[in-house]
């Protein structure tokens, strides 16, 4: 994989921090602010909100730009965003940026994607996704409970322009590696907006959409709240929240890594294999919550799990959308912030429950399980495809295929 691509990864890296540092800073915001914890998990919602509009609304203003133009843009606005975030003392002012922080993630996201699709070598696409998301692993791993203990010692300000910061080599990066002017694709036209757009009809990637709608809503829905199920359920202290989210980061970057070796290939292998178990990990995760040790150990399959699957839903999409080459990535990213959107705003409500803070989690595992029975028909489809054209049935490329 080329150079350009891991310097992509740095700048994802650093929109990952922000975009998943909310679940051990929470209630810290919500004390100085004022506001209760479910109300301040609403800024969650509005950066993933700001995903989803902004992904097809930035891919569709920058479709023309040329790529590292875009990229340096949306990589400043970010920063900027965040700067402003550290220094308000309003709710509705830091819920504003992170709506803006959101358009620029998803504008970046969006054309990265795309850009990462098209430097990979052919059948590679999910290699090459999974080099791009391990900036969001790494972030997990590492950007999220190094915020965290930052937030502990020094406030959660201080995270935030630690987040800002971490914008400035990224954009450093796209400036030396990106090629400035339009590429191949650029240069030669492609398909008009309407073109792409009507790809959106297709049942198939519909379907592939909503599947990772459903997952990725399961993932940040009991990840965003996961701290007070370290604090209050687990009665561990607050650094253990930093050692939660480690092993959460570390299990996702386990999942992507082993998924984008199998996604472009047997991407049913990876749902068939990987879903159950996800399924039944989020209930058991809600049982087990208050043995420390269950509980660390399940945050690392969950992440795992979630992120395997997630990673190759979204190489699905690409490849189901792959008649509109400046327009797929925005789909994916619309697709998988839609759930990132909804997850949260169920997790909240699943907090009133008698379930209380154990309520996320078993919410997570009713969206898996609506996941997989969207699934299912198409694996068996897939299924019966390759029977019918004599595939073995042990691999699972047919998903991929353009029909029609």
């Amino acid at each position: 994989m080329s150079l350009p691509l891991y310097l992509l990864a740095v700048a994802v890296f650093a929109m990952g921090t922000s975009e998943f540092m909310l679940a051990g800073l929470l209630p810290d915001i919500a004390s100085d602010l004022g506001v209760t914890v479910g109300t301040a998990g609403a800024l969650t919602s509005a950066f993933a909100v700001g995903m989803v509009v902004g992904a097809p609304l930035m891919a569709a203003l920058s479709r023309a730009w040329p790529k590292r133009s875009s990229l340096l843009g949306f990589v400043l606005a970010f920063a900027a965003a965040h700067a402003v975030g550290a220094v308000t003392t309003s709710f509705p002012v830091l819920f504003a940026t992170r709506v803006v922080a959101a358009l620029a993630n998803a504008g970046f996201l969006a054309v990265a994607l795309t850009a990462a699709a098209t430097l990979a070598p052919p059948g590679k696409k999910g290699r090459a996704l999974a080099v791009l998301l391990s900036g969001t692993t790494v972030a997990t791993i590492a950007g999220v409970p190094g915020g965290s203990v930052l937030g502990t010692l020094l406030g959660w300000r201080a995270t935030f322009w630690a987040v800002a910061a971490l914008c400035l080599p990224a954009a450093l990066g796209i400036l030396k590696a990106i090629p400035a002017g339009r590429d191949a694709a650029g240069a030669t036209g492609g398909p008009g907006l309407r073109v792409e757009l009507a790809r959106l009809a297709r049942p198939r990637l519909i379907t592939v959409m909503l599947v990772g709608a459903l997952v990725n809503a399961a993932t940040f829905g009991s990840f965003t709240f996961l701290a007070p199920v370290v604090t209050d359920t687990a009665g561990l202290g607050e650094l253990w929240i930093s050692v939660a989210l480690v092993l959460f980061g570390a299990g996702s970057f386990v999942g992507v890594t082993i998924a984008g070796r199998l996604s472009d290939q047997r991407p049913g292998l990876v749902v068939a294999v990987g879903g159950p178990p996800l399924l039944v990990g989020w209930p058991a995760l809600a049982v087990l919550a208050h043995e420390p040790v269950a509980l660390l150990v399940l945050v690392f399959v969950q992440g795992a799990l979630s992120f395997a699957l997630g990673s190759t839903l979204i190489t699905r999409v690409l490849y189901e959308a792959a008649g509109a080459p400046t327009m797929a990535g925005s789909y994916a990213t619309g697709a998988l912030n839609v759930g990132a959107a909804i997850g949260p705003l169920l997790a909240a409500t699943a907090l009133g429950t008698v379930a209380g803070n154990l309520g996320p989690l078993w919410a997570s595992g009713l969206l898996v399980a609506v996941a997989l029975l969207i699934a299912f028909p198409l694996l068996t489809e897939a299924r019966g495809r390759q029977e019918h054209r004599g595939v073995p049935v042990t691999r699972a490329d047919s998903p991929s295929r353009d029909s029609g």
